[in-house]
């Protein structure tokens, strides 16, 4: 058995991250303490997306940057789509390439809806095909009451979070019918199925996800293309630090029932999952990966 400790045996205190915050979004990968842990230690690639190609948005940092590490390991080339640069698109850039995939990375707006379409054209003139599309960018700014989130704030989180899956699955559809397995995940929250008080404008566009996930999967079930999503809990993401003050931060992810914010990793095998072979029968449906908390949906 020997003295080594694990997470399993930890209380949740120890594994609480310290103090901290940024102040832009979206937040930077490099500067939190500790790393979010971005890939399974020991896990080994079974092949599972050998010859497919993945589009990621927000594929730079966090659970894009996982999954984007994730789909690789199995045998996927990637492109990731991301706002600003800095050295977070170049480091997911160096992993991808690491795992043994080629990566595009493509600097765009999601906000804009012609950045859809140029992200598809630079994926598909890269490698010469598109067969999974991960809609995974968002953003979140809390506040205390409805009152206090005006028109502008309003339309920038649903012109981020909710705009982009129409126009990206749009601008994908035509490759994405080409492909024999072809999928389309996009990234809700738990916030969807519980609210949250101070994030009332980010969980209506959770939950539109979640409507949206469902009525394209039946929209495009005849055609063989999948369509499902995954809900995270807590998970330790650049978009923490960047949302939220130091003192949250310390608490972060303490209050579900395994007490601790999960890993992007912990998300990302979620996607790997849905968007292999091995999910062939599943449509319209959504994945928990939340630390525990009981969501009827």
């Amino acid at each position: 058995m020997g003295n080594k400790s694990s997470e399993r045996g930890q209380s949740s205190k120890d594994q609480q991250r310290p103090a901290q915050t940024q102040s832009q979004q979206p937040g930077r990968e490099a500067e939190m303490q500790p790393q979010p842990e971005y890939r399974q230690s020991g896990r080994e690639s079974a092949g599972l997306l050998t010859g497919r190609v993945a589009l990621i948005t927000g594929g730079d940092s966090g659970i894009g940057r996982a999954t984007a590490v994730a789909l690789a390991r199995e045998g996927a080339d990637i492109a990731i789509v991301y706002l600003e640069e800095d050295q977070d698109a170049a480091k997911t850039a160096d992993l991808v390439t690491h795992e043994g995939r080629r990566c595009e990375v493509i600097q765009a707006d999601i906000r804009e809806a012609n950045s859809a379409a140029l992200a598809v054209d630079r994926t598909v003139e890269r490698f010469g095909q598109l067969d999974i599309l991960i809609n995974n960018a968002a953003e979140q700014h809390p506040q205390e009451s409805i009152l206090d989130i005006d028109a502008e704030q309003l339309e920038q989180t649903f012109r981020c979070n909710v705009f982009p899956l129409f126009h990206f699955s749009k601008a994908a559809l035509p490759h994405l019918r080409k492909s024999d397995a072809a999928s389309i995940v996009n990234t809700t929250s738990v916030t969807a199925y519980r609210g949250s008080p101070g994030l009332i404008d980010y969980s209506a566009t959770k939950g539109a996800i979640v409507s949206f996930t469902r009525s394209l999967s039946q929209q495009l079930a005849s055609e063989g293309i999948r369509v499902n999503a995954v809900a995270p809990g807590p998970i330790w993401t650049p978009l923490i630090p960047a949302t939220f003050p130091e003192d949250k931060v310390a608490k972060f992810g303490s209050d579900v029932p395994l007490g601790r914010a999960g890993h992007p990793w912990e998300v990302a095998e979620c996607f790997v999952f849905l968007v292999s072979q091995d999910a062939s029968y599943i449509t319209g449906q959504v994945i928990h990966p939340n630390g525990g908390e009981i969501i009827n949906g």
